[in-house]
């Protein structure tokens, strides 16, 4: 098991935390070169290692993956439908249907569950607008996975820079509010975890991925930001272990 090492101050964990977003929103954007060489040098298991939470990191580490075949098992799994498609934003695994939508989505019935562009998108993109924020990652998707890490990121960015300059606490506290909104929109993180892990059974690495973004999402909302967001009983049970 490593030695955790937690940042030493606010900023300096409101920094490691945008690195860590930074590098999930990149993933599940597609990059897969920034990801070939995050793995190549170890980026993951070590920024994941600043964090007092034990993750199993060792499909994380090492130089034997390649971007054109890390390239194709992104796209298998988040652009292209078929048997190993997994949906890479919220709408598409919400429990329960939007209040008002119409959708000729192969994903979507009307009154189910399952949409494209759903509540969940519209709940993210309010929270853009508040932020004066514009998404550069997920295609245009506010609830895709790459933006809402992407607006993580520039959050605990925002954080970090009040911070270092004793910026006021009103502003301070917007942020921390911001984030606590994201991060309270981003349970559905779990069933999306799950899904990576059944369809990613060749390299695995996007599922150790997932899985790493499962449980630091589910432990900056309970540690960090103190939101109101109940993680799974599964992550529950992970955290209460730590």
């Amino acid at each position: 098991m490593a030695e955790h090492t937690p940042p030493d101050d606010d900023a300096a964990m409101a920094r490691a935390r945008a690195r860590l977003y930074g590098l999930l929103a990149a993933t599940f954007d597609g990059e897969t070169e920034t990801v070939a060489a995050a793995l190549d040098r170890g980026a993951f298991a070590a920024v994941a290692e600043v964090f007092p939470i034990d993750i199993e990191t060792a499909d994380l580490r090492g130089g034997d993956y390649d971007a054109d075949a890390l390239a194709i098992g992104y796209d298998n799994l988040f652009v292209v439908p078929g048997s190993h498609y997994v949906p890479p934003f919220a709408s598409a695994h919400a429990t329960d249907p939007s209040e008002a939508f119409e959708s000729d989505s192969r994903y979507h019935t009307a009154g189910e569950a399952g949409e494209f562009l759903g509540d969940p998108a519209a709940d993210m993109a309010q929270l853009y607008a508040a932020a004066e924020f514009t998404p550069e990652r997920g295609d245009d998707i506010p609830d895709h996975v790459a933006a809402c890490f992407e607006f993580m990121r520039a959050l605990c960015d925002r954080e970090a820079a009040l911070l270092e300059a004793n910026g006021a606490e009103a502003d301070l506290d917007a942020v921390r509010e911001l984030q606590a909104q994201a991060l309270s929109q981003l349970g559905w993180i779990d069933r999306f975890e799950a899904a990576v892990a059944s369809n990613d059974t060749v390299e695995g690495v996007f599922a150790a991925i997932a899985r790493l973004a499962r449980t630091f999402a589910a432990w900056d909302a309970r540690e960090v930001v103190q939101t109101d967001l109940q993680p799974s009983e599964t992550t529950a049970a992970e955290l209460s272990d730590r």
